[in-house]
C-alpha cells in the first residue's frame, strides 16, 4: 500500500500537559506469524535479546516480505489483521519523519512483552518508551512476543511540547542520515596485479553490535569478479604482487607468507616480526621491506629533549631498510645509520635502493632537510645524491629519477612565479633528475594541478594522483611528449588506486563524486574509458534523498576569480526564507568534493540547511599563483574572500535567510572561523574546530606547527614579526567578537593543542560572550571514532539548530540548559 501524501498528527496542549494521540492503524505495517509453530518464545530461553536484535535487523529492512522456515510472510497494514491471537512471534512497523529535534513517549497498549527498536537501537522500557528523533526520516520496530487480544493492541505518541510532531509516511525515498553514511559499505584498499588478471579488495563496513571496530572482508578476485579466496585479517594495500603475477605476499597473525595463486597453497616465510612492514618482491627470490626499532621510554621522572622532534612521540625510534631471502626466511640489512631510512624506491635490475633520511637541521627557510640516498647492493656502497629543503617523493624512471617536491626544489627550478613572491610548497610539482641528483629539470611548471603521488610506468611515462582544484584525479605524465592528460574515471575524489603495468596499463580505482557514494572503477589507460567494478549506491543508498549540487564561482576584489559550491537541499521550498551553512579550510588544501567525511555536507543539507563551499585565496591545486597566497596570509585575503564570498552567495540564492548564517571550519580553518568572528557579525552561529587562537603558541607547541609555519610564515617568526603573531592571532582582537561561538578539540590533539581552543575560551568567557567549548576526550586533530563521530556531528547541528531555527531543544538534550 503506497501513499502520495503524509499525515501529520496533531497535538493539543492542555496547560504543560499534551494528550497522547492514537496512530492510525493504517501506517502501522504488520507482519506476522514469524514462526508460527514456535511453542517456546525468545524469553524463555537464555538468549532473549540476541534472539531478538538478530530478527530485528532483517525485520528493519526495506523488504516486504520475509520467508521464515521455508514460509513466505507479508508485511500488511495493521489495520488489516482480524485475528484475536496467533502463535509464533508479530511485528509492527512505522516509518515516520520529522522536520526538527523531536520528543515524546511511545505508549504500547496490548503487547504483553515488547522490544521497541529506533532505527535499529534498542530503547528501554515496557509500555512507554522515550524517543529523541533528529531532523531526518526514521522507523520504529516493535517486536512482540506476546499479544492476547490484537484487536486491542494500539500505539499512541505523546509529544512533549506542541511542536514535537511525528509526519508518518511511506514515501518510497528515505533522508540521508548518520548511520547510512559511516556504515555503509566502502572499498577502502586495493591491490591490482601486474596482468590485470586479478586484484585484492578490502570492503569495510560498520553496524551497531561491532561499535568502534570496523567490519573488513579482503578478497582476491579474478578479472570477471569472481572470488578466488579470502585473506581474512589482512588489508589489500598491504598486498603486494610478484612481478610475475603467480603470488602475492603479506602479514596475517603476525606470520609473512606467500599465496600461490594457481595452487592457493599459502607458506609461511617467517614469524614475528615485530615492528616490520612493507613487504614486497624485490626480485623472485627476494622481499625488502622496513624494520622498526621501537626506542626505550626512557626516564620515568625527566625527558630531555635533544631537538625540536623529540616532542613526536615517535621520534626516537629508527627504521631501517631490510631484504629477506624468500626460501630460507634469512635478513640482510641495507641501510644502517643512526638515522631512520624510508624506501623510496628500488631497481632489483641494476642492484639499486633509493631511500631518504632526515638529519636535524633547524636552519631557515625550511627548518628540515631530507637526504636522498642511493644504495649499491653490487658492492654494498652508498652516495648522498642531495639535500633538500623541500621534498616528497623519488622513483626511478627511465635514466633518471622522478622527484616531486615544492617548487623551489633544484634551487627555485619549479617556479612559475614573478620574482619576490614566496612560492608555498605544500603545492607540489614534478621535476626529473639524473641518477647523480643532477641536471634537474622541472616538469609540471605549467601544469597546475598539485601532484599528491605517482606511479612509473616500465616505458618511462608516469600515472600521477593530483590535487586538481576541488578534485582528486588521475593524470596520465606522457614522458616523450612532455605532456600530461586528464585519465576519465568519472570520479570526482580518488581515494585509492593502483596500476597493472602491462603492455597496454590498467588502472584500478576507488572513490566518490561529490553527489554519488563509493564506487571501484577499472579503466584502461589507452582507450581512457572506465567502467564500473563495484557500486555501493544500490547497496546502501538506492533510494537516498541527495540534495542537488550547484557550482558557484565569484570573482573578488582583487580580481581572482574563487571556486565554490552549493549544496541545496532535496525537495526545498524556494518560496520561503532557509538558513544556510558556510564552510571553508583556507589553509593549503582545498575543500575536496568526497560524498561524505568528517564535514558531510550532502548530511547538512538533509537537516534544512543551504551549504555553501568555497576555495578561499592560497589553496594548492588552483596553480602557484593562487596557492602562493597563503603564504604570510593567516586570515587576510582569506578572510575578505569568504565574506565576499558570502555576500556574493547571498545575492544569487534569495531563498536563504541572511539572519540565519552559521559559518565552520577545521584546523586552519578553525583559525578562519576565529578570525572572521573578529571582522565580521554578518554570521549568526560559528563553530571552531581545532582552530589555533594564537600563532606563538602553535609555532612553538603544535608537534609540526614550526614546520607549517615555514611556509604559512615564511621568513617570519616572533621576533621579526610581531605583528602577524600578535595582532593577525584571534586572541589579540577577541574584544571585537560579537558571534555565538562554539569550540570543539579533542583533548590529545598534538598537531594543534587543545590549549589554543582554551586560550580563546578564557579570553571570551572574560568578556562575558557567547562561547560555548566541547573536548573530545582522548581524540587526536580529528574525531574518527565512529560513536564519536556521531556525537560529534549531532553537537554541530543541534548548535545551529539553536542559533539558526530557534530550535535549543536538541542542544538542550544533550547539554543542558
Amino acid at each position: 500500500m503506497k501513499f502520495k501524501s503524509a499525515v501529520t498528527l496533531l497535538f493539543s496542549a492542555i496547560a504543560t500537559q499534551l494528550s497522547a494521540a492514537p496512530i492510525d492503524t493504517q501506517y502501522i505495517q504488520f507482519i506476522g506469524p514469524i514462526g508460527q509453530n514456535i511453542q517456546t518464545k525468545p524469553h524463555h530461553t537464555g538468549h532473549q535479546a540476541a534472539i531478538v536484535k538478530n530478527l530485528a535487523n532483517k525485520l528493519g529492512t526495506d523488504n516486504d516480505a520475509l520467508e521464515v522456515f521455508g514460509e513466505r510472510i507479508k508485511w500488511q497494514p495493521l489495520a488489516d489483521v482480524n485475528a484475536l491471537t496467533m502463535g509464533g512471534l508479530q511485528a509492527l512497523k512505522l516509518e515516520f519523519s520529522t522536520g526538527r529535534f523531536v520528543q515524546g513517549k511511545l505508549n504500547l497498549t496490548g503487547i504483553e512483552k515488547a522490544h521497541v527498536f529506533l532505527n535499529g537501537q534498542l530503547l528501554d522500557g515496557k509500555n512507554t518508551h522515550q524517543i529523541n528523533a533528529v531532523t531526518g526520516d526514521h522507523q520504529l520496530l516493535i517486536i512482540a512476543e506476546q499479544v492476547s487480544d490484537w484487536k486491542k493492541v494500539a500505539v499512541d505518541f505523546t509529544g512533549k511540547a506542541e511542536h514535537d510532531q511525528l509526519v508518518f509516511t511511506q514515501k518510497s525515498t528515505k533522508a540521508l542520515s548518520a548511520k547510512q553514511l559511516f556504515d555503509s559499505p566502502t572499498i577502502s584498499a586495493i591491490s591490482l596485479s601486474p596482468n590485470a588478471d586479478y586484484y585484492v579488495a578490502t570492503e569495510q563496513r560498520y553496524q551497531d553490535n561491532k561499535g568502534n571496530s570496523a567490519l573488513r572482508d579482503t578478497v582476491l578476485y579474478n578479472e570477471d569478479g569472481d572470488v578466488i579466496y579470502r585473506l581474512n585479517g589482512v588489508d589489500a594495500n598491504a598486498v603486494k604482487w610478484k612481478s610475475d603475477s603467480k603470488s602475492v605476499v603479506f602479514v596475517q597473525n603476525k606470520q609473512l607468507k606467500t599465496l600461490d595463486i594457481k595452487s592457493l597453497k599459502e607458506t609461511v616465510i617467517a614469524e614475528d616480526l615485530a615492528g616490520a612492514s612493507g613487504f614486497q618482491y624485490f626480485d623472485d627470490n627476494t622481499l625488502i621491506f622496513t624494520w622498526t626499532k621501537t626506542a626505550p621510554k626512557g626516564d620515568k621522572i625527566v625527558k630531555h629533549y635533544k631537538g625540536l622532534e623529540d616532542r613526536w612521540s615517535y621520534a626516537r625510534n629508527i627504521s631501517q631498510v631490510y631484504l629477506m631471502d624468500i626460501s630460507t626466511g634469512l635478513i640482510q640489512a641495507v641501510t644502517e645509520h643512526n638515522l631512520s631510512h624510508s624506501l623510496e624506491d628500488f631497481d632489483a635490475k641494476n642492484n639499486r635502493i633509493l631511500a631518504t633520511r632526515s638529519p636535524q637541521n633547524y636552519a631557515a627557510p625550511y627548518h628540515s632537510v631530507t637526504e636522498l640516498v642511493e644504495f649499491d647492493l653490487s658492492n654494498n656502497s652508498s652516495k648522498v645524491l642531495g639535500q633538500y629543503g623541500t621534498f616528497k617523493d623519488a622513483r626511478y624512471g627511465n635514466d633518471g629519477i622522478y622527484v616531486s617536491a615544492g617548487a623551489e626544489f633544484g634551487d627555485g627550478l619549479g617556479r612559475s612565479l614573478k620574482e619576490g613572491v614566496l612560492a608555498n610548497n605544500y603545492d607540489t610539482q614534478l621535476f626529473w633528475m639524473n641518477t647523480q641528483g643532477r641536471d634537474i629539470k622541472a616538469l609540471s611548471k605549467q601544469f597546475d594541478p598539485s601532484i599528491d603521488s605517482f606511479k612509473v610506468l616500465n616505458n618511462g611515462d608516469l600515472v600521477l594522483k593530483v590535487t586538481d582544484e576541488d578534485r582528486k584525479k588521475l593524470y596520465l605524465f606522457d614522458e616523450s611528449k612532455n605532456k600530461f592528460k586528464s585519465l576519465k574515471t568519472k570520479l570526482d575524489v580518488v581515494d585509492k588506486y593502483s596500476v597493472a603495468d602491462k603492455r597496454s596499463p590498467v588502472v584500478l580505482a576507488t572513490g566518490t563524486t561529490a553527489s554519488t557514494p563509493n564506487k571501484l572503477i577499472q579503466l584502461s589507460v589507452k582507450s581512457n574509458k572506465a567502467s564500473t567494478v563495484w557500486d555501493s549506491q544500490p547497496i546502501a543508498y538506492k533510494n537516498a534523498e541527495i540534495a542537488t549540487l550547484e557550482e558557484f564561482n565569484f570573482t573578488n576584489s582583487v580580481g581572482t576569480e574563487i571556486k565554490g559550491r552549493v549544496y541545496v537541499p532535496h525537495g526545498l521550498d524556494k518560496s520561503k526564507k532557509h538558513p544556510a551553512l558556510i564552510y571553508y579550510y583556507g589553509g593549503t588544501s582545498p575543500v575536496s568534493r568526497g560524498f561524505t567525511g568528517r564535514y558531510p555536507f550532502n548530511f547538512w543539507a538533509t537537516n534544512g540547511y543551504v551549504v555553501y563551499v568555497l576555495q578561499p585565496s592560497g589553496a594548492t591545486g588552483f596553480g602557484q599563483e593562487f596557492s602562493a597566497k597563503h603564504v604570510n596570509d593567516w586570515g587576510n585575503r582569506a578572510a575578505d574572500d569568504i565574506i565576499e564570498g558570502t555576500n556574493a552567495f547571498l545575492d544569487a540564492y534569495q531563498f536563504v535567510d541572511k539572519k540565519r548564517l552559521g559559518n565552520l571550519g577545521a584546523s586552519y580553518g578553525g583559525f578562519m572561523t576565529m578570525t572572521l568572528a573578529t571582522k565580521t557579525d554578518m554570521f549568526s552561529a560559528s563553530i571552531s574546530h581545532a582552530g589555533i587562537s594564537n600563532l606563538t603558541s602553535y609555532w612553538g607547541h603544535g608537534w609540526w606547527g614550526y614546520l607549517y609555519s615555514a611556509e604559512a610564515s615564511k621568513h617570519s617568526y616572533p621576533w621579526n614579526n610581531s605583528h602577524l603573531y600578535s595582532q593577525q592571532s584571534p586572541v589579540f582582537n577577541a574584544d571585537k567578537v560579537k558571534t555565538p561561538l562554539l569550540l570543539v578539540h579533542g583533548d590529545a590533539d598534538v598537531n594543534v593543542p587543545v590549549g589554543e581552543s582554551h586560550i580563546m575560551y578564557t579570553a571570551l568567557k572574560m568578556l562575558n560572550q557567547d562561547v560555548e567549548l566541547i573536548e573530545y576526550k582522548g581524540a587526536d586533530h580529528q574525531i574518527f571514532a565512529r560513536d564519536r563521530r556521531f556525537q560529534w556531528w549531532d553537537t554541530m547541528l543541534a548548535y545551529f539548530d539553536k542559533h539558526l531555527k530557534d530550535e535549543p531543544q536538541w542542544w538542550q538534550h544533550m547539554y543542558g540548559k
